[in-house]
């Protein structure tokens, strides 16, 4: 009885372990489910933040790295082809741009601006307006164009410069803002904030010593009008770089400008060499100088009335024949017609006009068209789909001119305007291509002896070769008068500092 006893109790005792086994097996395996799972998630975490780390680095280091290693799924024979594509056709290389270190410095304070004038004018401005920003240490918010002028231009900074590029590649010298910070902008829409004109023809002391402390003062100032606030001359040669700087370098158009700008001068190209004649005979114009020459008696009228109608035109009653003979009138379509055959332009020669809409329009062009067949402008070269988004925008019409200007075989201005003087100062900087540089005064008094008769045209010709020898772009010393700085030569016409041939320079 015992021993069966026994062997009751042991079948029993091994019937316990077995259930206590069974019982502890799932747990075992739901630990080791558990542990797999973890061990599968950590590697698919680690190898994410790889390939995340791989692509964010991979255009500087990974090309060098990857290179050459061949794809898993790829066979020896796709590899041979492969690389025999490869060497019948190379990889472009495409360069991108490096970015300048950004410029650390203790922010004083914000600038805000807003541009008064023409494309040109503003251009200028904006220049002078980052050197100020930098040699302040306040942080530039992007300029405001104007949009109340003559012109009604809405257009904004964006539309007509590439935005991105002029923040990025100044960054090294100063900081500048699409738009003020959100808390300063509160505090400028609460009118917490100061607004002014700074003084014509500034040099850079007046800057810091009457602006810096209505910067320090306010924190945010506004500067209402930018026109020549900045001196021309007797300024360190490192602020007359910047502004080459710039000019030059750092105010590009948009690419939908840049890229119809250059498609005017392939079309220009393919017919041979061109002249840009920059033929300020527009009706804003006409009655801005007061200078009538060749008008009807209506058409006077019409200019005084418009001349009146603008009350930031200060000069109100103005005698046209007195500032003529001056030369301080553009010349007429007629009188240029004269010039150019004068010059030897040769007749075959294609005439670019970049200007808006000529006052007195085909009765006046009658003469140049005559002596010139091939006058274009760019709504004769483009469809008029090209230009459909440009319509009522003058600022962009004028940058697709001053594109062509730039590139032209011979630049000729007929009146010294803003676009003018930067254009052929662009030039000179460019390498002095050939910009003729019109005596007006001269050229008036020698076009009115021709026409009573007391010049023959050889003579005519002749002299106004002589006279224009040494007025074609070249090197030459930009003229200084002091306390009288709207007479001087202007900087962005010949900014000499910032030529390479500058240790050349000759006064003309």
């Amino acid at each position: 009885m015992g021993w069966k006893a026994a062997m009751v109790g042991g079948k029993l005792a091994g019937v316990g372990g077995e259930k206590l086994r069974c019982a502890a097996a799932p747990a075992a395996a739901a630990r080791s489910r558990m542990k797999l799972w973890m061990v599968r998630a950590t590697t698919t975490v680690l190898l994410w933040t790889c390939v995340v780390q791989l692509t964010a680095v991979g255009d500087t280091w990974g090309p060098r790295v990857l290179k050459g290693w061949p794809s898993c799924i790829t066979s020896p024979d796709d590899d041979a082809a492969s690389a025999t594509l490869a060497a019948a056709r190379p990889e472009p290389v495409v360069d991108k741009a490096v970015l300048p270190p950004k410029r650390i410095y203790r922010n004083n304070g914000y600038l805000m601006v807003s541009c008064n004038g023409g494309l040109n004018q503003m251009r200028a401005a904006i220049c002078d307006m980052v050197v100020i920003a930098r040699y302040l240490n306040v942080t530039l918010v992007v300029p405001e164009l104007d949009k109340t002028s003559f012109w009604n231009d809405p257009s904004e900074f964006q539309d007509i410069f590439d935005v991105e590029h002029f923040i990025t590649s100044l960054r090294d010298e100063v900081r500048i803002l699409r738009e003020l910070p959100p808390r300063v902008k509160r505090r400028v829409e609460h009118g917490m904030y100061h607004s002014m004109p700074p003084i014509s023809w500034s040099d850079i002391s007046y800057y810091h010593n009457q602006i810096l402390p209505l910067i320090r003062k306010y924190k945010v100032l506004h500067l209402n009008r930018t026109d020549a606030r900045l001196a021309n001359n007797g300024l360190p040669m490192e602020i007359q770089k910047l502004r080459c700087r710039v000019n030059y370098a750092s105010l590009r158009f948009t690419s939908q400008i840049e890229e119809l700008g250059k498609r005017v001068i392939r079309i220009l190209r393919q017919n041979g060499p061109f002249l840009v004649l920059h033929l300020r005979y527009e009706m804003d114009m006409l009655a801005f100088s007061g200078c009538t020459q060749g008008c009807s008696n209506e058409e006077a009228d019409d200019l005084t009335r418009m001349r009146y109608a603008y009350p930031w035109w200060k000069e109100k009653i103005i005698n046209s024949e007195l500032k003529r003979k001056d030369g301080l009138c553009p010349l007429t379509p007629e009188e240029t017609a004269l010039v150019l055959r004068a010059l030897d332009i040769d007749r075959s020669m294609q005439i670019y006009i970049a200007a808006g809409e000529i006052y007195g329009g085909k009765r006046r062009m009658s003469a140049l068209t005559s002596a010139y067949p091939n006058v274009v402008r760019k709504e004769t070269l483009l469809e008029p789909s090209d230009l459909m988004f440009f319509q009522n925008h003058s600022s962009q019409m004028a940058a697709l001119d001053y594109l062509v200007s730039l590139e032209s075989d011979i630049f000729v201005p007929t009146y010294d305007g803003n676009m003018a003087k930067v254009v052929e100062g662009h030039r000179r900087y460019m390498g002095f291509k050939k910009t003729i540089l019109l005596d007006r005064k001269l050229i008036v008094e020698l076009v009115d002896q021709y026409n009573n008769s007391s010049l023959r045209w050889d003579e005519f010709s002749l002299m106004l070769k002589a006279a224009h020898a040494n007025r074609m772009g070249s090197a030459s010393k930009r003229t200084v008068i002091l306390d009288r700085p709207k007479e001087e030569d202007y900087f962005y016409a010949n900014p000499q500092e910032c030529l390479q041939d500058s240790n050349l320079l000759h006064t003309s």
